[in-house]
C-alpha cells in the first residue's frame, strides 16, 4: 500500500494512475522526459569514442571519411560516418564545445527525438553538399555540418520564441567568417560546403518543426523529415550517376 491524499492505495493503483497522467510536452510537440540533455551528451560521447578509435586505428579515417569517388563507388555510408570523424584533438574540441553550448537549449525546446533528427539531417545535409561540389581529390570529416545546422536551428527557434537572436547571429557570422577567411590566409583547409550545407539544412528543418500550427505540427514535422531525406537521396543518386560515368566509364 502507498500513502495518498485520500488514504492508502495499492501499488497497482498508483502505477495505473501515473500512466494516466499526460507527460509534459515541449514547446513544439516533443515529450519532455527530463531536464537533462541526454541526446546532446550521447552525441558528444559518440564523437569522443570514435575519435579514440580513430587514433588507435590509423586506417579508420581513411575508410570512413567522405571521399567522393569512394561514395560514387557504392560506399554511401561515408556520408554519415564522416560526421563522426575529426582531424585532430583541436578539431574535436571546437565541435564538441559548440555542441555542449548550443545542444541543451535546442534539445529542451524541441524534445529529444526532434533534436536528434535535426542533428542527423544537418550532418547529412552538410555531407550531401560536400559530395555535390567538393573537389574529388580531398576527403572531408567532422561534425561541423551538424553543428552549423544547430546554429541555423537556434536562430529559427529563438526567433519563433521571440527571444533575443543577436547572439546567434553573431555566432553564425563569426563561424562563417572563420570558414572562409582562414583558408584564404593560411594553408589550412576548411570544408565550407559542409558548413553551409549544414547551416541551410538546420534552418529549413527547424522552420518546418516550429512554425506549423499546433494541430498540424506533428504531421508537418514528419512530412518535412521525409521530404528532406527524399531530396538528399535524389541528389546523391544524381551525383553518383554523374561521377560513376566520369570515373568508372
Amino acid at each position: 500500500m502507498r500513502a495518498a491524499a485520500v488514504g492508502h492505495q495499492c501499488v497497482e493503483c498508483v502505477e495505473a494512475g501515473a500512466r494516466s497522467v499526460p507527460r509534459p510536452r515541449t514547446r513544439f510537440g516533443g515529450v519532455q522526459r527530463s531536464a537533462t540533455p541526454v541526446v546532446t551528451y550521447v552525441l558528444i560521447a559518440i564523437n569522443v569514442a570514435v575519435f579514440i578509435a580513430q587514433m588507435a586505428s590509423g586506417n579508420l579515417e581513411k575508410r570512413l571519411s567522405l571521399w567522393p569517388p569512394a561514395v560514387a563507388d557504392g560506399q554511401l555510408y561515408r556520408l554519415a560516418t564522416a560526421a563522426f570523424l575529426h582531424y585532430g584533438p583541436t578539431h574535436l574540441l571546437f565541435n564538441m564545445w559548440a555542441l555542449y553550448v548550443i545542444g541543451p537549449p535546442l534539445e529542451t525546446w524541441l524534445g529529444r527525438l526532434r533534436f536528434g533528427v535535426l542533428y542527423a539531417l544537418s550532418g547529412l545535409g552538410g555531407s550531401v553538399l560536400v559530395y555535390l561540389i567538393s573537389p574529388l581529390n580531398t576527403a572531408t570529416a567532422g561534425a561541423s555540418g551538424a553543428i552549423f545546422g544547430l546554429f541555423g536551428a537556434a536562430l529559427v527557434v529563438a526567433k519563433r520564441l521571440t527571444l533575443d537572436v543577436r547572439w546567434v547571429v553573431a555566432v553564425i557570422a563569426v563561424n562563417l567568417a572563420f570558414t572562409f577567411v582562414v583558408p584564404a590566409i593560411s594553408s589550412q583547409r576548411i570544408s565550407w560546403q559542409g558548413h553551409v550545407g549544414g547551416l541551410v539544412t538546420g534552418g529549413l528543418v527547424a522552420a518546418a518543426y516550429v512554425y506549423p500550427p499546433r494541430r498540424r505540427r506533428t504531421p508537418v514535422q514528419a512530412a518535412a523529415t521525409v521530404l528532406a531525406l527524399a531530396a538528399f537521396a535524389a541528389l546523391v543518386w544524381w551525383r553518383t550517376a554523374d561521377l560513376a560515368a566520369e570515373l568508372f566509364g
